[in-house]
């Protein structure tokens, strides 16, 4: 007789192993995208937190301000007061400055970041500009206002040198630093460079083998331009004008060192609105705020349309 080791059912089990299915025993598996997840959310935590603070809810307070008298009565009254010959020439001399600024800004950049991308530089040109760029597109404020005081102001070096040795005065001449094109230039410094970071990607983007089968086909380097470059470049440069505006008509820090209040922009006269003095009105100033909002946040859209239209080229 067998042992009972050796003895087996009708479904090939031993005893003791009762017949049916085999079961399985669920193994606890870690779900590795949502720990990656909620790793990536904890990371971009303190800028979300940041971003609340003093980004949504200050604009959130502006927006709900400029609906609210000094009493905190639902009205319209603050954007009726906006009508006033002050404001209104205040924002036509903010959207041109911004406008100037831009368009100069634009064209200086352009031809920079065509001659360092497609002029065959050096590659060290190429990045010291780059980098020269990504550091003077930041500067701005007080330091750039002090800058260009020291060089262009009555008393700065460029300006003393052209009286001394060439007996030329450039403020009788018609220059004013604290004037519409003074502050102009001034903004050029920080709109050149942006102008370069951003469309450079764009310049990169216009593959050499267009140019050269333009060039087979017979096709003049104007005709390229015409046909091919600037179309492909369009969209991405009419989007950083736009940036370039917003950039502008928001800037406060530069102008109000610069001119103080010798120049009537929004920026400066929400400022004056809203800092607690004589023209203190706290609802006209967030009502100016909204104004300011909305251009700028339309400027911005139209860029980010116009980018992504543009970045079809960079694939």
């Amino acid at each position: 007789m067998s042992s009972s080791g050796d003895i087996l059912n009708g479904n090939g089990f031993g005893p003791g192993i009762p017949p049916g299915p085999i079961s399985t025993v669920a193994v606890p598996r870690r779900d590795w995208l949502g720990a990656i997840a909620s790793a990536g959310t904890l990371g971009i935590a303190p800028f979300l937190i940041f971003a609340l603070l003093f980004l949504l809810l200050p604009t959130l307070g502006l927006v709900s301000g400029a609906f609210f008298d000094t009493h905190g009565h639902f009205t319209f009254a603050n954007f009726a007061l906006l009508t006033q010959p002050v404001i209104v020439n205040a924002y036509l001399i903010s959207i041109e400055v911004s406008a100037a600024s831009a368009l100069l800004g634009a064209a200086a950049g352009l031809t920079i970041a065509l001659a360092i991308g497609r002029g065959g530089l050096p590659s060290w040109i190429r990045s010291t500009a780059l980098t020269f760029s990504g550091v003077a597109s930041n500067f701005a404020g007080i330091p750039l206002a002090f800058a260009f005081l020291a060089t262009l102001g009555r008393l700065g070096l460029v300006t003393v040198l052209l009286r001394t040795y060439l007996d030329f005065n450039i403020y009788r001449a018609g220059f004013n630093l604290l004037s519409f094109w003074g502050l102009t230039i001034t903004y050029l410094y920080f709109q050149i460079p942006l102008m370069v970071l951003i469309v450079m990607p764009a310049v990169d983007g216009l593959k050499r083998e267009w140019s050269e089968a333009a060039e087979t086909l017979g096709a003049s380097s104007i005709q390229f331009w015409r046909y091919i470059g600037l179309p492909v470049l369009w969209p991405t440069i009419l989007g950083t004008l736009a940036l370039l505006f917003a950039n502008a008509f928001g800037a406060i820090a530069t102008a109000y060192a610069l001119t103080g209040s010798s120049l009537n922009i929004v920026p400066i006269l929400l400022y004056a609105q809203i800092r607690g003095d004589v023209l203190h009105n706290e609802n006209l100033g967030a009502a100016l705020a909204l104004g300011m909002i909305v251009i700028t946040g339309g400027a911005n859209i139209l860029y980010i349309v116009l980018r992504v239209r543009a970045e079809r080229w960079l694939k």
